[in-house]
């Protein structure tokens, strides 16, 4: 079952087309990153899905169904820099925020617990650290135990500790069966979590899948030889690489496949009569095969 499905999504503000034919489906229990630099339309996007935005064309379903205010009950959000009281308790806070969602107060302590905050639940929420207040609106969202949760930039602002407990917190949220979608702008946060991932950029999608189908990391393989024509041509015999390519006093042989084998290809030239003085094999880094999705 997917979770959520979009169908050619195109959102225009006047001149200025915010979101262009944008379709994907988010698996049900998947950690579903929407990943694009900033302006990419990843916030208008998700301002569609809750109902803050209308689309200028284009569909959507939530949970199978079409979306409408009781499917978007079932969904915690998180959109924005959370909005509490600053001199009252976390606690106090979330009973606030329960009383609005019109939830009990008995789940309090539980989602506390969840966000790790529990011990800290009677401190004024101007003495947290903002890693504590971005654990606090988690756990606002958890009010009413939603299986899906929707993110938009969780860990922006925070230090690396901060970034770190988010993280974590994501984690083990999803491993309680949740379906988390979340916007960012940080190839490393959505590697480090994420299951599944579509990449924005100017209101385009550019590739949607899972992380390991988006983000593969191809294998470049540099070969040096006494005499580089005669082992280019060798190499082009011998194929089975997507590309080739003469950097400095070396050949790089590309495998977009992931298979290279240096042995192999090491073999192939003595048995032509060509000794390598240089062989390396070198991966594409996932920074790399983002900037090339991106800039394409």
């Amino acid at each position: 079952m997917n979770i959520l499905e979009l169908n050619n999504i195109t959102k225009n503000y006047k001149t200025i087309r915010a979101l262009n034919n944008v379709s994907f489906t988010v698996p049900k229990g998947s950690v579903f990153g929407i990943l694009g630099p900033n302006g990419s339309g990843k916030t208008t996007m998700l301002g569609i899905i809750l109902d803050i935005l209308k689309p200028s064309s284009g569909s959507f379903s939530l949970m199978g169904k079409p979306a409408n205010a009781e499917v978007r009950k079932q969904i915690g959000t998180l959109l924005e820099t959370p909005n509490f009281y600053h001199y009252l308790s976390g606690e106090k806070n979330l009973k606030i925020a329960a009383h609005i969602k019109g939830k009990g107060f008995d789940e309090i302590d539980t989602v506390l617990q969840k966000v790790n905050l529990y011990q800290r639940r009677q401190s004024k929420f101007n003495t947290y650290s903002l890693g504590m207040k971005q654990r606090l609106a988690i756990a606002s969202c958890l009010l009413g135990d939603p299986n899906v949760l929707i993110f938009d930039e969780p860990t922006n602002g925070l230090d690396p500790n901060g970034i770190a407990e988010i993280r974590s917190l994501i984690q083990s949220l999803a491993a309680e069966g949740r379906t988390i979608i979340m916007a960012s702008h940080l190839l490393d946060e959505v590697e480090k979590v994420c299951t599944h991932v579509a990449i924005i950029k100017n209101g385009n999608l550019l590739t949607a899948g899972s992380v390991e189908e988006v983000l593969l990391t191809d294998e470049m393989v540099e070969v040096g030889a006494e005499n580089l024509s005669l082992l280019e041509n060798v190499l082009q015999q011998m194929g089975g690489f997507s590309s080739i390519r003469k950097q400095n006093n070396y050949l790089q042989l590309f495998f977009s496949n992931g298979n290279a084998d240096a042995k192999t290809i090491n073999q192939y030239c003595f048995q032509h009569n060509i000794t390598l003085n240089h062989l390396q094999v070198k991966k594409k880094s996932l920074e790399t095969k983002f900037l090339e999705l991106t800039n394409k």
